[in-house]
C-alpha cells in the first residue's frame, strides 16, 4: 500500500507536467523566417483577402477608415463577448512594437508576444495554413497603415473560459495543418481553397461547431447558427447554394444575389474585402465552393 501512496502523487505531478507542456503557448522563432522579404503592394491583397478590417476597423467603416484598425467591435458567443483589440501600428496601444516573428506567432499559433494564448475568436486556426511569404507581404503592408491610440478593451469572458491556459488544450483538439477539401483539384479550385480555407476563413461562420466551439470538419461549410442568436448562417455547399460560379463571383463583388436581393450583416464587410481582389480570385472561390462535398441532411 505504501508504494501506491508514494506513486500516486508522482503520477499526478507527471500528468500535470505533461499537460502543461502540451498546452504551452507556441512561438515561431526568428530563424524560421530567415530570408523572407515582404512586398507591401502584394501585402495589400493579402490584407483584404484575410478580412482584417472586418473585425478590427470600426463597425460600418468605409473607405480609408477601414485601414484604421483601432478595434472595438463586439462579438457575442455562448462563451462570452469577445472585443476586437487595437492592432494598428501604434507602439503602445497597437502592435507597432512587434517584430515580424511576433506577428507570425500571433497569426499562426495564437500566441501573444507576452507568451499568452489568444482566444480562438481570432481565426489563427485558419491563418496557420497561410503561406509565410504572404504573411511577410502582409506585414510589409501593415507598416504603411495608420496608428490609433485607442486602448484595447478586455474581453467579457467568465470563468472557466477566462482560464487562458485551457486554450492550449483547445488548440490540441482543433488546430490542423491540412486543408479540409483534398483530392484532384483544378488550379482555380486550389487557389479558391487557399483563399476560402486559409485567408478568408469562411468556415469560421459557415461551419457548425461542437460543444467546445471547434469547427465540425465533417460538416464543412454546411451552415451554422448565427452566434448573435438571430437566424442561421447559410450553407455554401453546392447542394444548398445552387448559384452558378459566375453568379457567386458577382455576389462576392457587388453583394447582389441572382434574385436582386442584397447581402446583410457581417457579410457586407466581407464583400467589401473580397471586392478588392481580382476577378480571377472571386471566380476561384466560386470554383472551390462548387467542389465542396454536399452538406446532405
Amino acid at each position: 500500500m505504501r508504494p501506491v501512496l508514494i506513486a500516486l502523487p508522482v503520477l499526478a505531478l507527471a500528468f500535470l507536467a505533461g499537460g502543461l507542456a502540451l498546452t504551452r503557448p507556441v512561438t515561431v522563432p526568428d530563424t524560421a523566417l530567415a530570408g523572407l522579404t515582404g512586398d507591401a503592394i502584394a501585402g495589400e491583397a493579402v490584407f483584404w483577402a484575410a478580412g482584417c478590417a472586418s473585425c478590427h476597423a470600426a463597425e460600418g467603416a468605409t473607405g480609408a477608415a477601414r485601414l484604421v484598425l483601432a478595434g472595438g467591435q463586439r462579438f457575442a458567443s455562448e462563451f462570452g463577448t469577445f472585443i476586437a483589440p487595437n492592432i494598428s501600428m501604434h507602439p503602445e496601444q497597437g502592435i507597432g512594437a512587434w517584430s515580424f516573428a511576433d506577428f507570425v506567432t500571433a497569426v499562426q499559433e495564437g500566441t501573444s508576444p507576452e507568451g499568452r494564448h489568444y482566444y480562438p475568436a481570432f481565426p489563427y486556426g485558419a491563418y496557420r495554413l497561410a503561406a509565410r511569404q504572404d504573411l511577410a507581404d502582409l506585414w510589409a503592408f501593415w507598416q504603411t497603415l495608420p496608428s490609433a491610440d485607442t486602448p484595447s478593451a478586455p474581453h467579457e469572458i467568465g470563468f472557466p473560459f477566462s482560464i487562458r491556459r485551457a486554450v492550449g488544450a483547445w488548440n490540441l483538439l482543433n488546430l490542423h495543418d491540412d486543408f479540409v477539401v483534398t483530392g484532384e483539384l483544378t488550379e482555380a479550385e486550389t487557389r479558391g481553397r487557399y483563399l476560402a480555407e486559409a485567408l478568408a476563413h469562411c468556415a469560421e461562420c459557415h461551419t457548425p461547431r461542437d460543444a467546445l466551439g471547434g469547427l465540425d470538419r465533417r460538416a464543412w461549410m454546411a451552415g451554422a447558427p448565427n452566434p448573435s442568436g438571430s437566424g442561421t448562417i447559410p450553407a455554401l455547399t453546392p447542394d444548398r447554394l445552387t448559384w452558378s460560379e459566375a453568379e457567386i463571383a458577382a455576389y462576392l463583388n457587388d453583394g447582389f444575389t441572382p434574385d436582386f436581393d442584397s447581402a446583410g450583416g457581417h457579410m457586407v464587410s466581407v464583400i467589401r474585402n473580397i471586392a478588392m481582389l481580382g476577378d480571377e480570385d472571386r471566380l476561384a472561390i466560386a470554383a472551390y465552393l462548387k467542389a465542396l462535398p454536399p452538406a446532405g441532411d
